[in-house]
């Protein structure tokens, strides 16, 4: 097996495969790589619940099938210079150079490698850049307990031309609902997927123009989703159990409204909190006209700003996680933030305001539950 490739496609092909590489596998096989090389190089990952695949065109001399520690031909690519990457099975070690600088690499049992999943069927196409952005306004409120796994993932739910996302940790919720084209336009399904393999997905298929949407079968006994772009692919096995119930918990009707400055309330957040934990509650104000931020207590160090916002109904005295808020803060990704209560021990819902004036935008919605406040 000989091949030259170019380095910075090579670096793109082996950065996707590696991120579905587990740092412990059940498996030694599973630390690699597979190369096979025939008119095309197609490189594969998996730990067994996702799996990546990416296509690469080289100059290829003789074809054949080797097997690569996964992470350390990651970590040697990119240190290579800008140079082609010459790749050389030589026995049972592969030379890897550019220019002067030369790698010789240790191959693992192809034997050994498990056969990897076939994509499902493609069941319809979205913008990248629609796909990234909700799915980095979702996940963040993706549970980090593998020990309630249902809360790790986050909840596809297709109906026809519409996608709605959903994640909670049961702290926070998120919903997010987009549009896409389906294959089948009267398609009604839903699925759960872990939100880190959503985010590796929607970070790296960036620059790309769409991606296409795959989905198994309800009559198939292996449940998978899988994305295409361009020249990789991935399949991930979908989540066991069921999604808490989350469309009741965004109240229809509020109390109290406050429209915020995004930037400002973010600098204000944080500058607050310091002098605090990330667990420990931030007390807020909200009355008309104005915002009252409080954190510390007692002996212990304390802070306080005030903010000039929009606000209407009755005086509002209620707490956050600091750290819940400001993740919400920063994925509505609007100038203006609006704030509906209910009640000051009930949660709040933001959604994003394009103008201080305008109305709030109801595709993205991110549901806080208030802390006890301690003073």
């Amino acid at each position: 097996m000989k091949f030259v490739a170019e380095r910075e496609a090579l670096i793109d092909a082996v950065n996707w495969v590696a991120r579905s590489l587990s740092s412990r596998p059940i498996s030694t096989s599973l630390l690699g790589i597979m190369i096979d090389v025939t008119d095309v190089i197609t490189m594969t990952g998996s730990d067994l619940e996702t799996s990546t695949k990416a296509i690469l065109h080289a100059e290829i001399s003789t074809p054949g099938k080797v097997l690569v520690p996964g992470r350390l031909l990651a970590e040697i690519a990119r240190s290579l210079p800008a140079k082609p990457i010459t790749f050389t099975l030589d026995g049972t070690r592969v030379l890897v150079s550019a220019g002067s600088a030369k790698f010789t690499l240790p191959t693992l049992s192809v034997n050994e490698y498990p056969t990897l999943p076939e994509l499902p069927e493609t069941a319809g196409r979205i913008a990248t850049d629609v796909f990234a952005a909700a799915i980095s306004q979702v996940a963040i409120a993706a549970g980090r307990d593998d020990s309630l796994p249902t809360l790790t993932g986050v909840h596809i739910d297709i109906s026809r031309t519409t996608i709605t996302l959903a994640a909670t940790d049961r702290y926070r919720l998120a919903v997010k609902e987009i549009s896409w084209n389906p294959n089948n336009p009267d398609i009604e399904t839903a699925t759960l997927l872990r939100a880190r393999t959503l985010s590796d997905a929607a970070k790296s298929l960036v620059g790309n123009p769409e991606v296409i949407f795959a989905l198994s079968q309800s009559t198939t006994n292996e449940r998978l989703v899988g994305f295409i772009s361009n020249e990789k692919t991935m399949t991930s096995r979908t989540l066991d159990g069921t999604f808490p119930p989350f469309r009741h918990l965004l109240p229809q009707e509020s109390t109290a409204q406050a429209t915020v400055e995004v930037s400002t309330f973010l600098d204000s957040v944080r500058r607050v909190a310091l002098v605090t934990d990330k667990t420990v509650p931030l007390r807020l104000i909200f009355s008309e006209g104005s915002l009252q931020l409080e954190a510390g207590a007692g002996e212990e160090a304390q802070a306080t700003e005030e903010l000039e916002i929009e606000y209407s109904g009755e005086p509002i005295n209620i707490a956050f996680n600091p750290t819940f808020l400001t993740d919400g803060l920063q994925a509505i990704n609007t100038p203006y933030v609006h704030i509906a209560f209910t009640g000051a021990n009930k949660p709040a819902v933001l959604s994003g305001k394009s103008a201080a004036d305008s109305e709030p935008i109801s595709s993205y919605k991110y549901l806080l539950m208030p802390m006890r406040y301690t003073s």
